[in-house]
C-alpha cells in the first residue's frame, strides 16, 4: 500500500473546531508556521482504550494465520516449473531480488507514520491535504515522463537516482518548515515513478536481451515478487511501530531508518548491474497513441472509467485511516501491518478463485472488489458519524477494503493486458493515471474545506456515490465484453469451454 498509500477530517488530538478554509498562519522568516499548542479541555480526551490496540493485534495474527494456510495449499499444488530448477536464471533472480525488495522494504517501512509525523509536527489538517495533493501530483507529472527519462538515462543509472532522490525525500522529514516537506513531497513522487519504472525495465531487457532467458519466465519473477512485496510490507509496518512507537524514537524513526536500505539499494544496483537502454518513443506519440486506443475500443474507455474511479477512493482512504483511528490509540505500524496482510489474503484468493478447482473469471473477481469497496464505505459513514465513533467497526470497513484490493488488483492487470495493445499500454495508462489523481486530488481539498466534524462522514458518503459509478461501470463492461473469449482464464484442459462470461 504500498505501498506505495486520507478525507477529513479528524484534526490532530486536541485541536480547536474550525470552520471551512485551511487556516495558514504566518511567523517569521520561515513562512507556513503551524498552530500552537493549546491545552486540552476535559471532553477533549482522547480515548486511549485498549480495544483498538487488541483488535489490531488480533486481526493481524488471524489474518496472517489465513495467508499462511493458503499460500502453503497453493505450494503444495502447484508442480515446479524449469525456471526454477535453473541455477543460472535463480542467481540472476537473486541479482534482481536483493536490490528491488531492499527498495520496496524503504518504500514500505515509510508508509504507517506519514499522517502522523505531519501532525507530529502540528500542521493544520488543510496543511497535510497540500503535502499529499503534492504527492500525487508529482507522482502524475514525474509518471507520464518517467519512461522516456529511464530509456533516455539508463535503466540502472535512473535504479540509483531512485536510491539518491527517496534518500533526499526521507531527510526532509527531519525538518519541520513546510516548505521543504513539499520539496520532499515532490521528490517522493520522482522517487516513486522512478521504482514503478526503472526496476522493471531493467529486469525485462536483462532477462531478454543480455541472459536469453525464455519470454514466458518473466511472469514468474514478477508474480514471487508481488507475494514477497506484500510479506514485505507486511513485515515493514511492524518494524516500523517498533522503531517510532516501542522504542520511543517517534514518528520520524522510519524514514531515517529507510535512508540505509535505500543507499544499500543503490550501492548493489552500482555494483553488480550491467546498464541497458531502450529505443525512446516520443512522448507526444505515446499519448497520441494511448489516446486513440482509448476512444476507440469502449472496453478500454469502461475498463479506464473503473480505474480512475476505484483507485481515486483508494488513495482517500490512504489518507483518512490514520486521522480515523489514531484518535482511538490505534498503534499505526501493527495496523498498516493488518492491510497489507488483507491485501496478501485477497490477491491469494484471487488466485484461488482463477485456480482449476474454481475457475472464476476476472471480471467476476473485479465486481466482487467494487461491491466490497461499496460495502465497506456505506460502514464507514455510520461508524465516522460525529459523536458517535466506532473505531473497531471503522478498522474493519479498512480491512474489507484492502482485500477487495488484493482482489482488485490482479484482476485489474489481467484485463488490461488482454484490451490494451501491447504497444500502446504505456499512452493508456498515462491517460488512466490523470483523472484518476485529478479525483484524488479534488477529494482531498474538497475534504479539508469543510467543517472537521462532519467532513471524514462526508467524504465517505461521497466515495460511496463514487464506487455506485465504478459498479455501474463495471456493468457496462461485463455487459460489453459478455461473449468475448479472449477475456477469460483458459479452462483447464479437458474441459468443455463456455464462450460466455
Amino acid at each position: 500500500m504500498a505501498g506505495p498509500r486520507a478525507a477529513s477530517g479528524p484534526a490532530a488530538p486536541g485541536s480547536e473546531a474550525r470552520g471551512g478554509g485551511f487556516g495558514w498562519s504566518q511567523s517569521g522568516a520561515g513562512g507556513i508556521r503551524t498552530r500552537p499548542e493549546r491545552p486540552r479541555r476535559p471532553g477533549q480526551q482522547v480515548s486511549l482504550g485498549p480495544a483498538m490496540l487488541v483488535t489490531a493485534y488480533l486481526a493481524l495474527a488471524l489474518l496472517l494465520a489465513a495467508c499462511l494456510g493458503l499460500e502453503l495449499s497453493g505450494c503444495r499444488a502447484k508442480p515446479l516449473s524449469r525456471a526454477c530448477c535453473n541455477p543460472s536464471f535463480l542467481r540472476f533472480q537473486l541479482d534482481f531480488y536483493q536490490v528491488y525488495f531492499l527498495a520496496l522494504a524503504a518504500d514500505w517501512l515509510q508508509a504507517p507514520y506519514l499522517y502522523k509525523l505531519y501532525q507530529h509536527y502540528h500542521f493544520l489538517e488543510g496543511q497535510i491535504a497540500i503535502l499529499y495533493v503534492c504527492g500525487l501530483a508529482s507522482t502524475v507529472l514525474f509518471g507520464l515522463v518517467a519512461s522516456s527519462l529511464v530509456d533516455w538515462l539508463g535503466r540502472k543509472k535512473s535504479c540509483v537516482l531512485f536510491s539518491l532522490t527517496y534518500s533526499l525525500c526521507c531527510m526532509t522529514k527531519l525538518s519541520q518548515d513546510y516548505f521543504i516537506l513539499l520539496v520532499g513531497r515532490a521528490l517522493g513522487g520522482l522517487s516513486t515513478a522512478l521504482l514503478f519504472s526503472a526496476f522493471e525495465s531493467w529486469y525485462i531487457h536483462e532477462h531478454v536481451a543480455r541472459h536469453d532467458f525464455p519470454p514466458e519466465w518473466i511472469p514468474a519473477t514478477f508474480a514471487r515478487a508481488a507475494f514477497w512485496n506484500h510479506a514485505l510490507a507486511v513485515v515493514a509496518g511492524v518494524a516500523a511501530e517498533v522503531v517510532a512507537s516501542w522504542l520511543g524514537l517517534g514518528p520520524v524513526a522510519p524514514f531515517v531508518a529507510a535512508i540505509p536500505l535505500l543507499a544499500l539499494a543503490g550501492i548493489l544496483a552500482l555494483c553488480n548491474w550491467g546498464e541497458n537502454y531502450d529505443r525512446q518513443r516520443a512522448f507526444l506519440r505515446t499519448c497520441g497513441g494511448g489516446l486513440r486506443c482509448l476512444l476507440s475500443d469502449r472496453r478500454v474507455l469502461l475498463l479506464g472509467t473503473i480505474q480512475a474511479l476505484f483507485e481515486s477512493v483508494v488513495f482517500i482512504f490512504i489518507f483518512l485511516w490514520t486521522p480515523v483511528l489514531d484518535p482511538h490509540g490505534a498503534p499505526l505500524g501493527i495496523v498498516f501491518s493488518s492491510f497489507m496482510s488483507a491485501s496478501l489474503l485477497g490477491s491469494s484468493l484471487y488466485r484461488i478463485a482463477t485456480s482449476k478447482r474454481y475457475h472464476l473469471q476476472p471480471m467476476h473477481l473485479l465486481s466482487l472488489a467494487v461491491l466490497i469497496v461499496v460495502f465497506s464505505l456505506f460502514m464507514l459513514t455510520f461508524s465516522t458519524s460525529p459523536g458517535q465513533e466506532s473505531p473497531v467497526e471503522s478498522f474493519v470497513a479498512f480491512l474489507l477494503i484492502e482485500l477487495a484490493c488484493g482482489l482488485y488488483f490482479p484482476s485489474m492487470s489481467f484485463l488490461r493486458r488482454k484490451v490494451i495493445p501491447e504497444m500502446e499500454q504505456a499512452g493508456v495508462l498515462n491517460w488512466f493515471r490523470v483523472p484518476l489523481h485529478l479525483l484524488a486530488c479534488l477529494g482531498l481539498l474538497v475534504l479539508h474545506d469543510s467543517d472537521r466534524k462532519t467532513g471524514t462522514r462526508n467524504m465517505f458518503s461521497i466515495c460511496s456515490a463514487v464506487m455506485v459509478m465504478a459498479l455501474l461501470a463495471v456493468v457496462g463492461l461485463f455487459t460489453v465484453v459478455r461473449h468475448d473469449a479472449e477475456l477469460r482464464v483458459p479452462p483447464p484442459a479437458g474441459e468443455p469451454y463456455a464462450p460466455e462470461l
